[in-house]
């Protein structure tokens, strides 16, 4: 597996700067949020720097990807492929990187989209994904807030504003979102 350093050198050759400085935040914020919920710091570190890596490929190249790795063609993929970036990310970190823990390349998998019955990782880097320190939007704050008291209640919030914004935008919703909040709010209601 590549050093933290040679990953970072990856990341500056192919993300804009300012999705190098969100990738380096989702990072820090990761590995606090790690800390808070006893997760494995290391691998909060690295998935958080590692998810956007296949952020700024267009979406010929993240099709292409895909499909020679025989993922599934899906419609919600074909009309918005911008979202296989997570997917691609994990491939990309999987064979160039040389990155094996199966829960840091499902972090980067699902960072988008969550999915149902997800790690502890994967929550952390899906909250920090829309978290992290440059993000600005209404009710951020509070949502940073609520990240460190209740990750399960977070990661809710945050993929019901996501799904808001996805019917506003009349795009399709990728169905591993709503199983993803339908999983913790079923969860939820079994611990009351």
């Amino acid at each position: 597996m590549w050093n933290e350093g040679e990953m970072l050198h990856y990341l500056q050759l192919n993300l804009s700067e300012g999705r190098l400085q969100h990738s380096l935040g989702v990072s820090e914020t990761a590995v606090a949020l790690a800390e808070k919920y006893g997760a494995n710091i290391e691998n909060a570190r690295i998935a958080g720097l590692v998810h956007d890596c296949g952020k700024n490929m267009k979406d010929d190249q993240l099709i292409k990807v895909a499909s020679e790795h025989e993922v599934q063609d899906d419609e919600i993929y074909i009309q918005n492929p911008s979202i296989l970036h997570g997917l691609v990310g994990s491939i990309i970190a999987r064979e160039v990187m040389g990155i094996q823990d199966e829960d840091i390349l499902a972090a980067i998998c699902y960072h988008t989209t969550g999915r149902k019955n997800m790690s502890i990782l994967e929550k952390i880097i899906y909250i920090a994904d829309y978290i992290e320190p440059l993000r600005k939007f209404k009710g951020v704050e509070e949502l940073r807030f609520l990240s460190y008291i209740d990750l399960d209640a977070a990661v809710i919030q945050s993929l019901e504003n996501t799904i808001k914004y996805v019917i506003n935008q009349k795009e399709l919703l990728h169905m591993d979102t709503v199983e993803a909040r339908n999983y913790l709010l079923s969860k939820d209601k079994v611990k009351r």
